[in-house]
């Protein structure tokens, strides 16, 4: 990439202005640790961000998908959100997704390494023709997200993403559990009760995506930038970041949008390439970073909890990025 201009940069990372398949083109093979990426979703009504219909979708979203497996470390993983739709004009469901999760496995050799949820307590209750009018189907509030590999067994860690115990749990680790077989078969050894630092996360991320009063929205606001109409939720990349790679490993978001998965990494301190063709949406993602009022966002106690590091308050990046 060194050949071409980003729009602009940070200390650890680099958005560019441009068609995706072209600006993959310039990335060299197997130097990029993870993709995560949210892509436009095969849609029957069309949205100001451009999406492909269903009938064209597996088909142009392959010529990515290529590129993808290409520039990939051998242990690199692709985490792909995608949601699905119903036909149009009537109350069944489009399996366009599941096509193209074949498609990725079959045609360009990607492995489904597991299959995860993003539950979206917050989702408007659409298509409201069969939701809310007819009320025939009821609220769609889950989307699939895919963690694709490039072999069986990709770089990760569990250890990296654990919860915090469940009260039950911690009474257990207290008081100690006595080794037994369940009914079920299952035998419960004394190992159990080993404090490990938390609990295994489930493949199910609850979050809503609709925050309205965070930096990037007001400084969006301040500058007359309209804000993405469909930002990614923090939550997503900074799983699947913390979950398959390292400080200093590569993150590549090539629909980055408003630049959310940037943003995560720079504060987990990986390096990232964003690639977007909307110049709209790059100019209001330099706010990620740089905010028009460095205040303390809504975000700011969720993102120390994970343990993400805050930007805003970083001289040396604002001095060394906004020359």
């Amino acid at each position: 990439m060194k050949s071409l201009r980003p729009f602009y940069e940070t200390r650890l990372g680099a958005a560019y202005l441009g068609d995706t398949l072209d600006l993959l083109k310039q990335v060299p093979s197997e130097t990029v640790d993870l993709i995560v990426t949210s892509p436009p979703y095969a849609l029957h009504f069309k949205k100001e961000y451009g999406n492909v219909g269903k009938k064209e979708y597996v088909g142009w979203f392959l010529n990515f998908a290529k590129e993808f497996h290409r520039i990939l470390k051998p242990e690199g993983s692709f985490f792909l959100n995608i949601g699905g739709s119903y036909k149009k004009g009537h109350p069944v469901r489009s399996l366009y997704h599941f096509r193209l999760l074949i498609s990725l496995v079959d045609h360009i050799g990607f492995f489904l390494a597991q299959e995860l949820f993003w539950h979206n307590p917050a989702k408007l209750p659409v298509p409201a023709e069969w939701v809310t009018v007819t009320r025939q189907r009821i609220k769609d509030s889950v989307e699939y997200i895919f963690w694709l590999s490039k072999s069986e067994r990709p770089k990760a860690t569990n250890l990296s993403v654990l919860t915090p115990y469940s009260p039950d749990m911690e009474r257990l680790l207290k008081k100690g559990y006595r080794a037994k077989e369940r009914p079920s078969g299952h035998k419960i050894t004394g190992k159990f009760n080993e404090d490990r630092g938390g609990a295994i996360p489930s493949n199910l991320i609850e979050c809503g995506n609709n925050s309205a009063n965070d930096a990037y929205i007001k400084s969006c606001e301040k500058a007359g930038i309209k804000p993405h109409p469909a930002r990614f939720p923090w939550n997503l990349p900074n799983f699947a970041i913390k979950l398959t790679t390292d400080e200093g490993d590569i993150v590549l978001d090539p629909f980055a949008g408003s630049n959310v998965t940037g943003e995560v990494a720079e504060r987990l301190k990986r390096k990232w390439i964003a690639f977007e063709i909307e110049q709209k949406y790059l100019e209001g993602s330099k706010f990620r970073f740089w905010p028009i009022d460095r205040g303390e966002d809504d975000l700011s106690s969720d993102y120390q909890r994970q343990g993400i590091l805050p930007l805003y308050d970083d001289p040396a990046l604002i001095r060394n990025n906004r020359a």
